[in-house]
């Protein structure tokens, strides 16, 4: 599809400007482009206004190949997408019987009274192709003028997708029929930061051309995205294998999965592997190492439960940490850390025990600075460790990153024990 191809995105909508709500359509299009050899140049978000929008239409038109709008197609008076366009595109819009047909049988099916405002949504423009919309209303539409070709979506992130998967990529796949097909693969890392992971990577980022090779940071983990062009799919994925050999060969023991995984994912398909059960005693993380775990279809295989034991009390009368323990080390320590995930594994049944007991925030607890974090791990015919941690942010992102952290220990402790 793509070679050359120079794509732009206008979203539309006061409310994203204003920030009520993200604008996670332009990002995913972005990234489906991608995959099909498109070249994305601008990101655009403006408001509904008739002036502004005709300036930026007119804009896109001169510089962009393709132009993909979303919102402003729905029935109210500020919905003025339509009308800026059809100025710029010079196409007057007419209401398409069938699309009315379609809005009406939809509120005869659920009984709704429809509006006078709604048959605004059956507007299309003379000449465009009709975009069907299966799960909503307002349909897209596919119109050319001169050699840009512009697709019109509704911003509902589901219908939009909808409408994109089922006929707007393929329309634009038919309209730039000279594509390179594109592989793309995700390396996910853990254990390793960004600037270690670049650093240790510099030569191959250096010289890169094609696969392209792109770090990718987030919240306590890092990614690579590998990305190469080639006359067929399986030669792309082939220069991406060659890569990806390359990179694992220097910082393999880091990689915990591939596109979607997650590390939650990872240490719940090691547990099942090795059939072992865990359980969990959470102090400052209050729950959501256990939460993160049960969201996954098939953890009562390996999850027997959690206590959450952020009072003092709760350590000592329900997980019997001795009182020894805490009146000369303290809650928020190794001792203490270490016999919660002995008891709750034992209490519970599991052939795994982790613990969390730290400071949050924003205050100091038994002279610990907040960010202070001990995970204890304990595994059945093994001795228990602990391991102290620093984590900058506030109380969530503390009580995350502890999460996070606990995930990574017990990853890389099982992937241990497959050596």
């Amino acid at each position: 599809m793509g070679n050359g191809v120079k794509a732009e995105i206008i979203a539309v909508g006061t409310e994203l400007l204003l920030g009520q709500i993200s604008n996670t359509n332009a990002q995913w299009i972005s990234e489906q482009l991608a995959l099909h050899g498109v070249n994305v140049f601008h990101h655009s978000v403006i408001g509904d206004n008739y002036e502004r929008l005709t300036s930026l239409f007119s804009l896109a038109q001169d510089r962009s190949d393709l132009v993909i709008v979303t919102g402003g197609l729905g029935p109210t008076d500020d919905d003025m997408t339509r009308e800026a366009a059809s100025e710029i595109l010079e196409k007057p819009i007419y209401e398409d019987a069938e699309t009315m047909r379609n809005i009406e049988a939809y509120y005869e099916k659920n009984s709704f009274t429809m509006s006078p405002n709604n048959r605004k949504q059956a507007r299309i423009f003379e000449g465009a192709d009709i975009l069907v919309n299966d799960v909503g209303m307002a349909p897209g539409m596919a119109i050319q003028k001169n050699d840009t070709l512009w697709i019109f979506l509704p911003g509902v992130p589901r219908e939009m997708k909808a409408i994109m998967q089922h006929q707007g990529f393929p329309y634009i796949q038919q309209t730039f029929p000279n594509q390179s097909p594109i592989f793309s693969r995700m390396l996910r890392f853990i254990g390793i930061g960004e600037s270690q992971l670049e650093h240790d990577l510099k030569d191959l980022i250096a010289a890169q051309q094609n696969p392209t090779i792109a770090p990718l940071a987030s919240n306590g983990e890092v990614a690579i995205r590998l990305t190469a062009k080639a006359e067929s799919e399986a030669k792309a994925k082939e220069l991406v294998q060659v890569t990806e050999q390359q990179i694992y060969e220097r910082v393999g023991d880091y990689v915990y999965g591939y596109d979607d995984d997650s590390i939650d994912q990872s240490v719940f398909e090691l547990l099942k592997e090795k059939q072992f059960t865990i359980s969990a005693a959470e102090s400052l993380t209050g729950g959501q190492f256990v939460e993160r775990l049960v969201t996954l279809k098939g953890a009562s295989s390996v999850c027997n439960g959690g206590v959450v034991c952020y009072a003092k009390s709760v350590k000592e009368n329900l997980l019997e940490v001795p009182k020894l323990i805490i009146s000369h080390y303290g809650t928020v320590s190794e001792a203490c850390a270490v016999s919660m995930a002995v008891n709750v594994a034992e209490k519970l049944d599991s052939n795994i025990g982790i613990s969390f007991t730290g400071v949050a925030g924003p205050d100091e607890v038994e002279g610990h600075t907040a960010g202070t974090v001990f995970i204890g791990i304990y595994i059945d015919g093994e001795s228990p460790f602990a391991k102290r941690f620093y984590f900058n942010g506030d109380r969530d992102m503390v009580r995350t990153k502890a999460v996070k952290k606990g995930y990574e220990l017990l990853y890389h402790h099982l992937k241990q024990k497959n050596h």
